[in-house]
């Protein structure tokens, strides 16, 4: 049976659109219903059957769906053509325009209470937030989206609690990134709720923060898991994302080709999908395999076309992480003051609060160009404020490489003890490489 208002309300528009077509009780009732039934429907005495609305509708000459709800006809279908159109324009990066688009649409859907489309639009703001680099909006933006299906089941909330993961993930807060993605995969496979779009989501999600992490063996995990899902993915674009988040776990284990080969796959669906902001992040990454692999000069275009792209999508945080990539590789190519200006420009746009690691790395990078320079003042500040953002974020496996570098640092200016210091905190962070936290991996999907 197909959602309705309840019967007093049918009763006085079927009233109303009676009298504005000048028909009678016995006209509208006609051949197969009585003036009566007719007039006790339009009292609400009486729940109307589906056959009757429909027999009813079509003598009135409007559509099921508008006499059932009140909704102009085809509203539904036109608002999904909508939000599909909103999508693929925030594929496309032009996120100020999806926001537009789906701003509109949530008024709309909030207007003729339609909970599915309100939701769908809601989700689509907190991804346009996410690549604008607005946490705090995107947050909510997923939090009111979780409560907007708050009855539908899990599969269906994915989308919106992997949002609000990314959120807190790309503030710095890993743990509890890696917290919100555990506990959904764990409730999705113990309940058997076996849903491969919304399982390939997740894994690929969980990637960048248990490296992060140090986690390195749950990183490699949830990519095989990822790798075995992808073909039951219904969603190309999950499978692209896939692709790339796999490639962090293969470099980390030295298959630099296989991780290239993982990244052509996903740049080529991208293009496909139109996906700028997605396929700006192949070209990053793709940008990065080639600087581990010593290819300075390729390294510089792929990252050099991301930022372009990103820029061009206003995706501020994932941009913050190309030009982190690309001014380090200025760096090894002998263009530091270039590096330097580049990641001043980048901490002027991040907190704290907002994009904790890539701020951390800027930092980090400033302190070994000004090492180079001589500035051991500048160098060591900007190692301790790397180390700060660091801690609060839980990276253990860059926070292990800091202590080094400021460890060394003040050995070669003399303060033996303050250096020991900083290589025993290093060697704290090393001594349990590829945990975490938060216990137990979540439970495994059957594959």
């Amino acid at each position: 049976m197909s959602e309705r208002d309840d019967p007093g309300t049918i009763g006085r528009r079927v009233q109303q659109l009676r009298a504005e077509r000048g028909l009678t009780q016995r006209q509208l009732a006609e051949p197969a219903y009585t003036p009566a039934y007719i007039s006790t429907l339009e009292a609400g005495r009486v729940r109307a059957s589906e056959d009757a609305l429909r027999h009813i509708a079509e003598r009135l000459g409007v559509a099921y769906e508008e006499l059932a709800t009140g909704r102009p006809a085809h509203l539904a279908t036109g608002l999904r053509l909508r939000l599909t159109e909103a999508q693929r324009t925030l594929a496309a990066g032009e996120t100020a325009q999806a926001t537009e688009q789906y701003t509109a649409l949530l008024a709309e859907a909030r207007e003729h209470a339609l909970p599915e489309a309100e939701a769908a639009a809601l989700l689509g703001l907190g991804e346009c937030a996410l690549d604008t680099g607005e946490l705090a909006a995107a947050r909510q933006y997923f939090e009111r989206t979780e409560d907007a299906l708050a009855d539908a089941p899990l599969p269906a909330r994915v989308p919106a609690l992997r949002g609000r993961a990314v959120s807190h993930y790309l503030a710095g807060e890993l743990r509890y990134a890696v917290y919100l993605l555990e506990s959904t995969l764990d409730e999705l496979n113990r309940a058997g709720l076996h849903d491969p779009d919304a399982l390939l989501l997740l894994y690929a999600s969980i990637i960048g923060p248990y490296m992060d992490m140090g986690a390195h063996a749950r990183a490699a995990q949830a990519a095989e898991f990822a790798l075995t899902l992808a073909p039951q993915a219904g969603d190309p674009a999950l499978v692209a994302r896939m692709h790339r988040s796999v490639a962090r776990t293969l470099l980390a284990e030295g298959r630099v080709a296989e991780a290239d080969a993982s990244l052509a796959k996903a740049a080529e669906l991208y293009r496909t999908l139109q996906l700028r902001t997605e396929l700006a992040n192949c070209h990053w990454m793709r940008g990065y395999v080639y600087a581990q692999n010593g290819e300075l000069k390729r390294a510089e275009e792929e990252l050099r076309k991301a930022l372009a792209m990103l820029a061009a999508g206003r995706a501020a945080l994932y941009g913050s992480q190309a030009a982190v990539e690309l001014a380090d590789v200025l760096h090894r190519r002998g263009k530091s003051e270039e590096a330097a200006e580049l990641l001043r420009d980048v901490l002027s746009d991040l907190s704290p609060e907002r994009g904790a690691l890539h701020a951390a790395a800027a930092h980090r990078l400033l302190g070994i160009i000004a090492e180079d320079a001589r500035d051991t003042e500048s160098a060591e500040e900007h190692y301790v404020r790397a180390l700060s953002l660091l801690e609060r974020a839980g990276a253990v496996g860059d926070l292990a490489d800091l202590c080094r570098l400021l460890g060394d640092l003040l050995r070669r200016t003399g303060r033996v003890e303050a250096a020991l210091d900083a290589y025993r905190t290093g060697l704290r962070h090393r001594t349990a490489p590829g945990t975490t936290t938060l216990g137990p991996a979540p439970a495994q999907p059957p594959l």
